[in-house]
């Protein structure tokens, strides 16, 4: 780890580097979470008779919809339902919904255990993320931890969706943060873009590896502690 103590650089230093950080935000799909939970997908693909590729093609379809608070996640699988047309009970698509949620309550250690450091350090932690609404009532059963980030913001309930501005500008509104002084992680490229384009710091994630050389990189090291 970086030794915390050094001056702070030179004016001249790093032109296009920020003064500061002093939030961190987290997406949490593939950020704070790991990998979708492979039996939970294979029980997914049992249900409804669908191989998985042809699953992923209707599952993906109106995600987004389901993400921005424009369908519950009974709706999105009643509508998967139907676009494939599948002959299933109204329990049948409840346990859909059921397992659909337990596929993205999986945690990445790593990427929490940094969230605890930065905390310490002194630093505003956050969530942003595109996310439904019985996927989050289902990581609120599971996970306590998810109180212990200062400003959480889940897409449906605002009736936005990454990499839509407004939802960058809601965050900032929370976070009380300039958008220089805010570092904002996520997986896909698209949300990235979408905050670079207010100017807010952001990174694409793929590994807590990478991550730690990409805050060299731009020495954001100068100002965070190393995951």
């Amino acid at each position: 780890m970086q030794n915390r103590d050094r001056p702070p650089p030179r004016a001249d230093e790093h032109e296009e580097k920020v003064l500061s950080i002093r939030a961190v935000v987290f997406d949490y799909g593939m950020v704070l979470s790991s990998h979708p939970d492979a039996a939970a997908k294979a029980k997914l693909s049992e249900l409804s008779g669908l191989a998985s590729d042809k699953l992923d093609r209707f599952y993906w379809l109106d995600r987004l919809a389901y993400d921005r608070g424009e369908l519950t996640g009974l709706e999105f699988w009643r509508k998967i339902t139907s676009d494939a047309g599948l002959q299933l009970s109204a329990s049948q698509i409840a346990e859909l919904n059921y397992w659909d949620a337990q596929m993205w309550t999986t945690q990445n250690e790593a990427m929490l255990a940094w969230q605890k450091l930065l905390k310490e350090r002194g630093f505003q932690t956050g969530i942003l993320s595109n996310m439904g609404d019985s996927v989050l009532d289902n990581m609120l059963q599971h996970f306590a931890w998810i109180e212990d980030f200062d400003v959480l913001i889940w897409s449906y309930q605002h009736n936005l969706a990454k990499p839509e501005a407004a939802i960058y500008e809601l965050l900032l509104a929370r976070l009380g943060t300039a958008p220089e002084e805010t570092l904002f992680l996520d997986d896909k490229l698209e949300n990235v873009e979408g905050a670079r384009h207010l100017g807010i710091q952001a990174l694409q994630f793929s590994t807590i590896e990478q991550l730690r050389q990409d805050l060299i990189t731009t020495h954001l090291d100068e100002w965070l502690p190393l995951p």
